[in-house]
């Protein structure tokens, strides 16, 4: 089988920072494909409690300055790296200082989920991409992990479609649980769009709550992936949703066989 080229998209990653099982996930599997000859690119939100001296981060001038637009706000992209102790990946933060420099995840001291966790989706998202381009990198397969990668494949099938580095790229969006209630402000859908993006393609996303970017992953990615968690019922009613509309969710399971089943599975994509 070829060589194939893994993009992956996440919210964290070991030794980094971990608040969920995604940080775990992100550190076995693109180690396990590149153990298997695969060629890996990793890119996670530079949060401002990833410790860059400890990390040993550092910016990457060639790739920042480009400005990302959020609605009618343009922030530019700051491209830090690191790379992984004992493994030879490196991985890519995307960093803003509006946006990534306070010392939280998704919620305040007070638990208070942040107000502009959509725009740091957003330019997250956007950013990632053009990242891509900018390296001039063309992935085979790109693995979107959690509810902040899940306008990537929307982007992919609308806006990036015609370009050469994404013309052949393949979509995964895996689904992991969350308890975030939220809802955003309603100017959530004219933030989100771009060239070939109508309302008509963003119905997902009415709803405008954090489960609004899960459903839009799954809705235009050519593969699900659901985690062998336990979801609640708003996830769970997403899945069944997703079921009766003849859309085909995988669930790969956290074992021994998790490289495998993601080796084959990436494969069986690219053919």
């Amino acid at each position: 089988m070829s060589k194939l080229r893994i993009l992956y998209a996440a919210t964290e990653i070991l030794p980094f920072l971990q608040t969920t099982k995604v940080a775990e996930f992100l550190n076995t599997l693109p180690q396990g494909m590149q153990e298997r000859g695969m060629e890996i690119r990793i890119f996670v939100p530079k949060f401002g409690i990833i410790n860059e001296r400890k990390n040993r981060l550092h910016e990457v001038v060639r790739l920042s300055g480009i400005n990302i637009a959020v609605g009618d706000d343009e922030k530019p992209l700051v491209i830090k790296v690191a790379s992984i102790p004992n493994a030879k990946l490196q991985v890519y933060f995307i960093d803003n200082e509006d946006y990534f420099q306070r010392k939280s995840v998704f919620v305040d001291k007070n638990n208070n989920f942040h107000q502009d966790n959509d725009e740091r989706a957003i330019f997250f998202c956007k950013g990632v991409l053009e990242t891509v381009k900018k390296l001039g990198w063309q992935p085979d397969i790109v693995h979107c992990n959690d509810w902040m990668t899940g306008l990537i494949p929307m982007y992919l099938k609308t806006t990036y479609k015609k370009d050469p580095i994404f013309k052949d790229a393949k979509s995964i969006f895996t689904v992991y649980n969350h308890e975030y209630k939220h809802k955003f402000n309603g100017d959530l859908l004219e933030k989100v769009k771009m060239l070939d993006i109508d309302d008509s393609m963003l119905a997902s996303l009415q709803e405008t709550d954090l489960d609004s970017f899960i459903k839009v992953g799954m809705e235009y990615a050519d593969s699900v992936i659901k985690t062998n968690e336990n979801f609640g019922e708003n996830i769970n009613a997403l899945f069944n949703e997703f079921v009766e509309t003849n859309k085909c969710i995988n669930t790969i399971s956290a074992d021994d066989n998790l490289c495998d089943s993601y080796y084959n599975l990436y494969n069986e994509l690219s053919r």
